[in-house]
């Protein structure tokens, strides 16, 4: 399978091996969610919740893109029109604070928007959603990171430490699956405390990177952005990471 279709399938989503969670899938056209909460805390309703809460959130974001196109295709900063949800605000917000265009930030504030959602019912939570994470627990976990045809794939992991808690990471790839990217990083990863945001950066950083040189140039931009605390970037067989960043092998 090559790793665009291993992406698109998402079949990196049966290497979920958190013993103490409870896993499910909510699916609604392209809003594609792999959600854990923690074993004791789940119930069959929680997905009739999480798809309520999507279509929701999807109805006030059509809604607005509907009055404001450019919205769904500027690939910078917008200033939103009066009365736009909040989730289009959250994503316009993102885009503003990384220098990108509001989408670039969808998969990471639906992830954020409907973990938030979820918190509210249970005592830990992660959703994921194409690779981009918000995570909110109180036991440590393990990343895995997935970069294409790198020797890296897999091979590698992030710890996650419970007090970092409630975070986003997210990826970007100029080489990996659908999503646009100017970029032609393996893989760049980004932490911090929003998720919209961090996965608004983890483009504009993944923009920058044609090849291992620019690693420090993508750094310097991500650093410069407040409420982001790591990055690390895979172009082939070059690894480079800044901030809180913890490698552990697999």
């Amino acid at each position: 399978m090559s790793s665009d279709n291993y992406y698109v399938v998402r079949s990196y989503r049966t290497l979920h091996a958190g013993s103490d969670l409870r896993y499910f899938r909510v699916r609604i056209r392209e809003t594609d969610l792999a959600i854990g909460v923690d074993n004791d805390s789940y119930s069959d309703n929680l997905m009739a919740l999480c798809e309520t809460e999507i279509r929701r959130l999807r109805s006030g974001l059509e809604a607005y893109i509907d009055v404001h196109p450019e919205f769904r295709s500027s690939l910078g900063p917008l200033d939103l029109l009066p009365g736009a949800p909040p989730i289009a605000v959250s994503m316009g917000q993102a885009g503003w604070q990384a220098g990108v265009g509001p989408m670039a930030a969808v998969a990471g504030a639906f992830a954020e928007a409907v973990g938030l959602t979820l918190r509210k019912k249970v005592r830990q939570v992660i959703v994921e959603n194409g690779g981009d994470i918000y995570m909110d627990s109180s036991s440590p976990r393990l990343v895995s990171i997935f970069a294409g045809h790198s020797s890296f794939s897999h091979r590698i992991a992030l710890r996650i430490h419970p007090d970092e808690s409630p975070f986003g990471i997210c990826t970007s790839s100029g080489t990996v699956g659908p999503s646009l990217s100017f970029g032609k990083a393996d893989a760049v990863v980004v932490k911090g405390r929003s998720t919209a945001l961090v996965d608004a950066v983890a483009t504009g950083a993944a923009n920058r990177i044609q090849t291992q040189e620019d690693f420090m140039t993508a750094f310097e931009y991500a650093q410069k952005i407040p409420g982001i605390t790591g990055i690390l970037a895979i172009a082939g067989e070059h690894l480079a990471a800044w901030g809180n960043i913890e490698l552990v092998p697999l």
